[in-house]
């Protein structure tokens, strides 16, 4: 055990320090002086050149790659995501807020989607190739087929513009959640939709259920203690991956419905090249990625002893 959390641990970090060295580089390599970049979003006007090569070296830009990327990484590894580069503020206190609008979007599309995958997969195995199953594919076939930024224009053109019933842009109100969320839901459902009914219809083919009829155990006790587990470890890999992807389609979302949040935060600071905000959002999104691997691993383990032997 204590290898595995070691093990654990290391592919964690190397996670973590990949991808904030991966963004890094990308911002530092990108087409454009990152000084005149964040000199214009400081001050919101053409600056001299006197400007911007101050703004240069107290960013730490004149000081090379390397030299610039361990002065960030630092003061990270003490839990620190530094100071904004356009602001001059601390990065966390603005990450909190951005974050205090994207997980209640998260959590309502994660909801929405939960809400109308599970009937739909039950529905769908009842008569397997019936018309309900066909009808349940289709449906999230289509839905895992529309990109999220189309399917959120289309929701705003029906609901806000046609029938004029939610509000599309902003986070004024607790309705204006409800597009946005929709929007992610949706995709949310077509994935575990498709995943949950192909789990399931599995699990009731192993051989060994016959058995266990034969015998005269009950159908509601072979569904719980013996299919259910089964249909359980592929949901459990697609809805970890949906989870964590859902800070990804939230942002995007945002973005569509100009909401608050990580969204805007990240696009405003890609914009400017504000390296310590931007760092802050990709060490967050692989920090969730990391959380979510390491409990389904572990979930992975409750459902199925056989998975960790090896490892004892």
């Amino acid at each position: 055990m204590i290898r595995l959390i070691a093990t654990l641990f290391l592919r964690a970090t190397v996670v973590l320090a990949g991808a904030a060295l991966a963004t890094f580089a990308l911002l530092w390599h990108a087409p454009g002086d990152p000084a005149l970049a964040i000199a214009l979003a400081r001050y919101d006007a053409v600056v001299p050149s006197e400007v911007v090569d101050l703004v240069r070296t107290n960013a730490g830009l004149d000081a090379g790659f390397w030299k610039a990327f361990q002065a960030w990484i630092g003061p990270l590894l003490v839990g620190d995501f530094g100071k904004s580069a356009v602001t001059g503020r601390d990065v966390w206190p603005e990450l909190l807020t951005a974050m205090s609008y994207t997980v209640p979007l998260a959590l309502a599309g994660l909801l929405i989607g939960i809400s109308l995958s599970v009937p739909l997969a039950l529905l769908a195995t009842r008569q397997p190739g019936g018309w309900l199953d066909r009808c349940a594919v289709g449906v999230a076939t289509i839905g895992a087929a529309i990109p999220a930024y189309w399917l959120g224009l289309l929701l705003i053109l029906l609901f806000a513009v046609h029938l004029g019933w939610l509000p599309a842009m902003g986070a004024r109100t607790p309705a204006h959640i409800i597009l946005p969320a929709l929007t992610l839901g949706l995709g949310v459902a077509a994935s575990l939709t498709r995943i949950l009914r192909s789990g399931i219809l599995e699990a009731r083919g192993q051989p060994f259920l016959p058995a266990f009829r034969r015998r005269g155990v009950a159908g509601g006790a072979i569904e719980r203690d013996h299919v259910a587990p089964h249909a359980a470890i592929p949901v459990v890999t697609v809805f970890g991956l949906e989870l964590a992807l859902l800070l990804e389609g939230a942002v995007m979302v945002e973005v569509i419905f100009a909401r608050p949040g990580l969204g805007s935060f990240l696009v405003n600071a890609i914009e400017a090249r504000d390296f310590p905000k931007v760092q802050a959002v990709v060490i967050l999104a692989a920090l969730l990625f990391v959380t979510v691997n390491l409990l389904i691993d572990l979930i992975y383990r409750t459902l199925d002893p056989r998975i960790g032997k090896h490892d004892a």
